[in-house]
């Protein structure tokens, strides 16, 4: 099994126009309605690949319901802590003759204090069966900055593999317990550690530091740009296909999970980046985040370049 943390899962609706104006009326030709946030996708896409996910968090309202009875459709586990704040909804908005994908995203509530505190007790009960805890995204507005911290300590005790992916406090307070694997994006780098996103040897110096800091291994990744990934002794640089996206969003976490699923099968970091760049990438070409397709993913991971800088 494969804890997936996530505070803020969302309701997600994609809608497509052929061209979108704004200040006009306009009619979307295509309208979709899913779930989503950081560690729903993960688990979507963990379960296509043939793995047991397991995912938790807060959900609220209609739209709380309405997520856990799509999570139970598709034979997804999950234990949320139901609470009176409803949950967010995010809009993606595809414009076809700009070929552009706009994200509109409702921000979380704030939760009680007591609601982290159960929370972290559904992990410590869960943690001993999972081979893995991944923690995707933020928390609710006020929640404890070093929960991913605590989240972290009980899965390394537990002889689980963690994966951290966020950025601020949540990613540089779970340093001190040793996480498995910690996976900003370039952005995320930025704003959390000051570097430049574009300098690769500043990433490059960055995560090294990050290993040293209490890491196992550091994955930065790019979106089109290329991934660059340490394992304390080696460096890679992945290039993703050549591909036409027709909605990106959610790849990120597609690539987490992909990830997660190839470490745990005994890849070697470079390798599993491969893979989990493909995931990445199969996301892109769906209008739902976390839908890929598996054959999409055989055939991109062929694409993928691997180099090491």
């Amino acid at each position: 099994m494969i804890l997936c943390i996530g505070a803020t899962p969302a309701a997600q609706r994609v809608m497509v126009f052929r061209k979108f104006l704004l200040d006009e009326v306009n009619r979307a030709a295509t309208t979709l309605d899913g779930a989503a946030g950081k560690a729903v996708n993960v688990a979507k896409v963990l379960k296509i690949l043939g793995e047991q996910p397991f995912a938790i968090g807060f959900l609220g309202g209609d739209r709380g319901r309405a997520i856990g009875a799509l999570l139970q459709n598709r034979e997804i586990d999950s234990e949320f802590i139901v609470v009176p704040t409803p949950t967010r909804q995010c809009i993606t908005i595809i414009d076809d003759t700009a070929g552009t994908q706009t994200e509109l995203v409702e921000e979380s509530h704030p939760v009680a204090p007591e609601t982290y505190e159960a929370l972290l007790g559904i992990t410590q009960r869960r943690v001993g069966q999972c081979r893995a805890v991944i923690m995707s995204g933020t928390i609710t507005p006020g929640g404890p900055q070093d929960f991913y911290a605590r989240c972290t300590r009980l899965a390394r005790d537990a002889g689980a593999l963690s994966l951290v992916d966020a950025q601020g406090t949540l990613l540089t307070s779970s340093l001190a317990e040793r996480p498995g694997l910690v996976k900003p994006n370039r952005k995320e780098m930025a704003v959390t550690f000051g570097c430049d996103s574009a300098n690769q040897e500043a990433l490059l110096r960055m995560m090294r530091e990050l290993c040293e800091r209490g890491a196992e291994r550091v994955v930065v990744t790019g979106g089109r740009e290329s991934t660059l990934a340490f394992n304390g002794q080696t460096f890679w640089r992945i290039s993703p296909p050549a591909i036409k996206p027709v909605n990106p969003i959610g790849s990120g976490d597609a690539f987490t999970a992909g990830l997660a699923w190839r470490l745990l099968r005994g890849d070697d970091l470079g390798e599993a980046c491969r893979q989990a760049t493909a995931c990445g990438a199969a996301n892109a070409l769906t209008l739902m985040p976390g839908d890929l397709d598996p054959e999409d993913v055989e055939r991109l991971a062929g694409e993928v370049q691997i180099i090491k800088p």
